[in-house]
């Protein structure tokens, strides 16, 4: 059977490569065509993809003529919201307008005919693979409608995929998100045969607009067991250095769009660092994790035990080489948790719920002393015993091995039945 997968950046990487490995590891072929920034062409992952049997991978920039993927590229960043938050905004809007609909339909039908029918020649089946669609994402929605349409008129499955797995237990966690009722941008997944999510806390963003025929709940592909271990052989060596007289805490942070009380947090970061026997790493997100103040502070970067982690480290490298996670709800520290490392959940720094606090209310930072009180727990007496076994027993039950231990299976099978299907 053949596929045809999209990737954007690290999030897809992350989430969606388990799922091709699994699904050529049973004898399919692929096509991956990247259409993010050209740097996650040399990802680690996608180097590993590229010498499997039966995968073909491209960035759309080099299978399109450069005026192709000019026009395809502009009118993308016409539709995308961030275009408009930019210095450029109102000049983006008023060229939305001028280059309106019905001009900008030659340039999607175009793009979409010649990339099915490559990967699909002479009528061939097949399922095209995308991942989560928003009305707010960083890719133009109204291109992706095209070619799903026209992906399924020719009689081709089509299926989202995750790229995470919802950290956050609430709603409201972002800036200016003020009204507590269904999210309208989750409605673009309706264009899809299936919806595919890991868990029950992501089903309930899209049940408001999707029925049960579609939304698939099938466990997280990035944190299970089979593709965890498959991990550990593929990741590059690591540059970071172990100094195990020092405790080893890592913090990993959100987007700049989710609302984060950045003062606590600078704060914590120099309670954490007057502990002499402390090492403390700082990952700012892969995605505009260097807009946020917090990566510009002059006092905290004078810190001689404090540092922060570039894009240049994976944060794979960073979960083996910490004792202790610092989560600001971010799924990242979902790989810690299956381990058995303890997670910290400082729900007190940003606006949400974690999932991690909710399922193991042990894990969960209220305020500035219990942040305190752990790291100096952990100093005197070791880290062994942080979790309720059964609290974290719970956790991967229900929102990583989703219905069962078997989840990459369960995802071939799923577009297995969409290739043929049709």
């Amino acid at each position: 059977m053949k596929a045809l997968f999209f990737l954007r950046h690290y999030n897809d990487i992350d989430h969606i490569t388990p799922v091709i490995v699994k699904w050529v590891e049973r004898g399919h072929a692929c096509d991956i065509v990247m259409i993010g920034k050209k740097r996650f062409d040399g990802d680690y992952r996608i180097e590993f993809l590229k010498k499997l049997e039966g995968v073909r991978i491209a960035h759309l920039r080099d299978l399109l003529s450069f005026v192709e993927f000019t026009k395809w590229r502009l009118q993308t960043l016409l539709l995308v919201r961030s275009s408009y938050r930019s210095f450029f905004g109102p000049l983006v809007k008023g060229l939305a307008r001028l280059y309106h609909a019905k001009r900008r339909k030659a340039t999607w039908l175009h793009t979409t005919r010649y990339l099915l029918e490559r990967s699909f020649p002479g009528g061939r089946k097949g399922v095209v693979v995308f991942d989560w669609i928003e009305r707010n994402s960083e890719i133009c929605v109204e291109w992706v409608e095209t070619l799903v349409g026209i992906a399924r008129n020719q009689g081709l499955g089509t299926v989202s995929l995750p790229h995470g797995d919802s950290p956050h237990a609430s709603q409201l966690i972002r800036h200016g998100e003020w009204q507590l009722k269904p999210d309208t941008s989750f409605s673009a997944a309706g264009m899809f045969d299936k919806v595919v999510v890991p868990n029950e806390l992501c089903a309930k963003r899209f049940r408001p607009f999707l029925d049960n025929q579609k939304l698939i709940v099938l466990g997280s592909p990035r944190y299970c067991e089979e593709w965890l271990t498959k991990l550990a052989t593929l990741m590059p060596s690591s540059p970071l250095k172990c100094s195990d007289n020092r405790l080893k805490v890592v913090i990993f942070l959100r987007k700049a769009n989710f609302t984060t009380f950045w003062e606590e947090v600078g704060e914590v970061v120099q309670l954490i660092a007057a502990f002499p026997d402390v090492e403390l790493a700082i990952k700012p997100h892969t995605r505009g994790g260097w807009k946020q103040s917090l990566t510009k502070d002059v006092v905290l970067r004078r810190l001689t035990n404090v540092t922060m982690i570039g894009d240049d480290i994976h944060s794979v490298h960073l979960l083996q080489w910490a004792d202790v996670i610092i989560d600001l709800a971010t799924s990242v520290a979902y790989e810690a948790i299956r381990t058995g490392k303890p997670v910290l959940a400082a729900d007190y720094l940003h606006a949400g719920r974690s999932a991690a606090a909710v399922y193991m209310p042990e894990t969960e930072l209220r305020c500035r002393d219990d942040v305190y009180k752990k790291i100096d727990e952990f100093l005197t007496n070791g880290y062994q015993s942080h979790y309720i076994e059964s609290h974290r027993q719970q956790f991967i039950k229900e929102m990583l091995d989703v219905p069962g231990t078997d989840v990459l299976p369960h995802y071939v099978t799923l577009l297995e039945s969409q290739a043929e299907g049709k």
